[in-house]
């Protein structure tokens, strides 16, 4: 009877085809055309797929993996993630079992993300070993969070997401790009991305991550730079009001767009470039930020600008110039000035120090790591004019070398400098320095270039004071009991501190002030740093902001100089003023300085002995009566002023035999017993 039923169907419905072709002469090209044109509608009324939508394997939470199935219910379910044929429908407390062992339990995690292990048919058909993909078997495969390609391997989806975060390719930058808008087509033909970071919009081109075909480069790991050097001028613009701030290598111009959209009226700012491309895009990035560009048209804006502001009127002007960086800094004076070119910065100290107002400050953000690591020496020696090996604390060798160059440029325009902040992470070299004009301060900074004296055997080091002999400067032996010589002189290097406390303190303040969570950690490290000592406690707020002593100047800030009069508020110093608003040189305490380079816990551990933690370890330095804190040029790192010989001393005592040595030492003593 059902058959009877469906062939019946079957016939009326032919019969309402034949009729429908019966009323038009191309019945049925009418009828195959309706259906595309319903299947096109079709297709035009869902959604699009975007990088947003992830797959189903892909969960925060165990609770969202079982959401796929309705545990609760009674029956059996079949697995979401696997076929049919490899796990059949079974029931909830045993389906409950199966999610949580192999799949939530066989992952690959990125972000907060786990991409759970997928058995479906996602991929293509595994072939037998006859060649035949009917008798094949799926492959088991992961998801990628961020571009859904699938990988069988594990190590092969870590080593594809690795490659992600280098080309600076997250999932919140994918998830992102289905809100982002695509202006009008750049001369090449490209559309722009916008990107959006600390409050800011730039927009850039598809290829901003390589710098040999775009003229607009715009690196995502500089962030953390850009934020030190964006703290480091809202503590200068507590000093002074307004800052005459340059942008020397404006690119995107995102930097300098920061510094007028946050600091507002306390900066005035200047962004150069010599790249015509670059100038345009940085003129269309000040639009598109509600940011008006001296000397040209008010840009009326809408809904774009950010919450808060009048519609219409600029929150902020910015000057943008097509000039090389050289001649800009030749011809005008500025009181902040931040050099960020590609590569180093070498070329532009000179044109820098020239026209710099006193007590200003200068970032130099230096990218040529092959140079600055000692991968390069040839170019080391050309550039910097240092001679390095590659050491334990390359970085902060590579640091002091900048530092160096910073303060021959600087002499020879007769100032100097006191380095208020010295950086060195994976990707960059950052050195903020305070400028001091005159010929004594230049003549004060000169001293502290030194030659360093490095062991290559037991890497002990010691800055060589002026007019030392070079024998027996080492406080370790290995020249007398090793053939050949074992030193080598390095530099000449800077010998001074690399942090200033009070200023760090400040810039701490400012982080927290705009929110800037990403940096605070590696601020308190530097602090840490400065001060050499292991205590966490830190006060930020106007009561840390008094009394700040820089490079023996008495700095005073905005703020904390309300009873100093009008005279003060219009940048103009008093004779003789007890407070400390004139220039007066103090002397330095050079116990008050942290101990220069530091030690890794690791190149010094006793084979077969096992280390103490390392922040244990510091708290046996210092018991020990040394100096001691950690470093952010190195994880394993302890800045400490102790020798080599008593940091592997106080090292060597608290370590204790590894387990094997302890078990082949019982087993022994227990065979002698025996016999």
């Amino acid at each position: 009877m059902a058959e009877l039923k469906e062939a019946d169907a079957a016939q009326l419905h032919q019969e309402d085809v034949d009729n429908k072709c019966g009323d038009g002469g191309d019945g049925p090209f009418v009828a195959e055309e309706t259906l595309k044109s319903e299947t096109a509608t079709d297709a035009d009324a869902k959604p699009s797929i975007t990088t947003a939508e992830r797959h189903l394997s892909i969960q925060t939470k165990l609770e969202g993996l079982e959401m796929l199935v309705d545990l609760s219910g009674a029956g059996r379910k079949s697995c979401p993630l696997c076929p049919e044929e490899k796990f059949k429908a079974c029931y909830s407390h045993k389906l409950r079992r199966h999610l949580q062992n192999l799949h939530w339990k066989v992952y690959a995690e990125f972000e907060g993300y786990r991409m759970c292990i997928c058995h479906l048919p996602c991929r293509n058909v595994k072939p037998s070993l006859s060649g035949d993909h009917a008798s094949g078997r799926h492959v088991a495969h992961y998801h990628c969070v961020v571009c859904s390609v699938t990988i069988a391997r594990k190590t092969d989806m870590i080593s594809h997401l690795k490659r992600h975060v280098n080309k600076g390719e997250t999932e919140a930058s994918y998830s992102g790009t289905s809100d982002v808008l695509f202006e009008e087509p750049s001369p090449s033909g490209q559309a722009y991305e916008i990107m959006k970071e600390l409050g800011t919009n730039v927009q850039l081109l598809p290829n901003h991550t390589t710098p040999q075909k775009s003229d607009t480069y715009f690196n995502r790991k500089m962030k953390t730079n850009r934020q030190l050097v964006f703290c480091s001028l809202a503590v200068l613009a507590e000093e002074r009001n307004p800052v005459e701030c340059l942008d020397a290598f404006g690119a995107t111009g995102i930097m300098g767009l920061q510094w007028a959209k946050h600091l507002l009226n306390a900066v005035r700012v200047t962004i150069t470039d010599i790249s015509e491309t670059c100038v345009k895009m940085i003129k269309e990035n000040c639009k598109l930020n509600n940011i008006r560009v001296d000397g040209g048209m008010r840009v009326p804006r809408g809904s774009d600008g950010a919450s808060g502001e009048v519609e219409g009127v600029p929150i902020a002007t910015v000057e943008v110039a097509k000039m090389d960086a050289n001649v800009i800094m030749h011809l005008r004076p500025f009181d902040y000035i931040h050099l960020d070119p590609f590569g180093t910065a070498v070329n532009y100290l000179d044109a820098a120090f020239r026209n710099v107002r006193n007590l200003g400050i200068i970032s130099v953000t230096s990218t040529d790591t092959g140079s600055l690591y000692a991968k390069s020496p040839n170019v080391t020696l050309r550039h910097y004019g240092c001679h390095i090996v590659r050491t334990e604390y390359y970085r902060e060798l590579a640091a002091r070398m900048v530092v160096a160059t910073v303060a021959r440029a600087a002499a020879r325009c007769n100032k100097g400098i006191e380095v208020l902040l010295a950086v060195a992470l994976e990707h960059f070299v950052l050195v903020v320095v305070r400028v001091l004009r005159g010929p004594v301060q230049a003549d004060e900074s000169a001293k502290k270039l030194r030659k360093l004296m490095h062991c290559q055997w037991c890497e002990e080091r010691v800055f060589l004071k002026l007019g030392n002999m070079v024998d027996d400067t080492l406080p370790c032996n290995c020249h007398g009991s090793l053939p050949g010589k074992t030193a080598v002189q390095l530099g000449p290097l800077w010998s001074g501190p690399l942090f200033n406390t009070g200023f760090l303190r400040r810039m701490l303040s400012a982080a927290v002030k705009h929110s800037m969570d990403d940096i605070q950690p590696l601020v308190k490290t530097l602090i840490y740093e400065s001060e050499c000592t292991t205590l966490k406690s830190l006060v930020h707020g106007p009561s840390a902001l008094t009394n700040q002593v820089e490079c023996g100047v008495v700095i005073k800030t905005l703020n904390t100089g309300e009873e100093s009069g009008a005279a003060d508020q219009s940048g103009k110093r008093k004779i003789a003023d007890e407070s400390g608003n004139f220039v007066k040189k103090l002397k330095s305490d050079a116990a008050l300085d942290h101990p220069p380079f530091y030690y890794s816990i690791h190149r010094h551990s006793i084979r077969g002995m096992n280390m103490p933690k390392l922040n244990k370890f510091l708290q046996y330095l210092t018991e020990a009566g040394f100096r001691v804190s950690r470093t952010h040029f190195d994880p394993t790192g302890v800045r400490t002023d102790a020798t080599l010989l008593q940091f592997k001393s106080v090292l060597t005592k608290y370590s204790v035999p590894t387990c094997t040595n302890a078990s082949a030492t019982q087993t022994s003593v227990s065979v002698e017993k025996t016999v």
